[in-house]
C-alpha cells in the first residue's frame, strides 16, 4: 500500500506563492503517474495538475494554466506543486494523488487509486 504525505499548505496573501510537497512511502511511486486535486468548502474536489511518470508531460486546467507548476523528483519519490500568483478563489484542502493505471496521466479523479490526507492552502485578499 503506497501512502502519500503532502506539505507546504498554509496561509499567503493574494499574489503570493506556496510549494507543495507530496512524498510516497514506497520506490514504486516513481512508476505511477501523479495528481494535484483540490476542494473547496461545499464545491466538488477539481483537477488542479498531472504529470507523467517521466515527468515530461504535465496538464493544467484553465484556471491555473500560466500560474501553477507540477513537477517530481522520482529520486525522492516526490511530487510538487508550485503555485505562484495565487488568488482568493484558490482557497481549497489540495490533495496529491498517484494513479497505477496504463493511462500516462489522468485529469479525472476516478483514475487515481492512491490519495494523500490533504493540506489546507488558504488564500487572503
Amino acid at each position: 500500500q503506497v501512502q502519500l504525505v503532502e506539505s507546504g499548505g498554509g496561509l499567503v496573501q493574494a499574489g503570493g506563492s506556496l510549494r507543495l510537497s507530496c512524498t510516497a512511502s514506497r520506490d514504486t511511486f516513481s512508476n505511477y503517474y501523479k495528481g494535484w486535486f483540490r476542494q473547496a468548502p461545499g464545491k466538488e474536489r477539481e483537477f488542479v495538475a498531472a504529470i507523467d511518470w517521466s515527468g515530461g508531460v504535465t496538464d493544467y486546467p484553465n484556471s491555473v494554466k500560466g500560474r501553477f507548476t507540477i513537477s517530481r523528483d522520482n529520486a525522492k519519490n516526490t511530487v510538487y506543486l508550485q503555485m505562484n500568483s495565487l488568488k482568493p478563489e484558490d482557497t481549497a484542502v489540495y490533495y496529491c494523488a498517484a494513479g497505477a493505471r496504463t493511462y500516462s496521466r489522468s485529469t479525472d479523479s476516478r483514475n487515481y487509486d492512491y490519495w494523500g490526507q490533504g493540506t489546507q492552502v488558504t488564500v487572503s485578499s
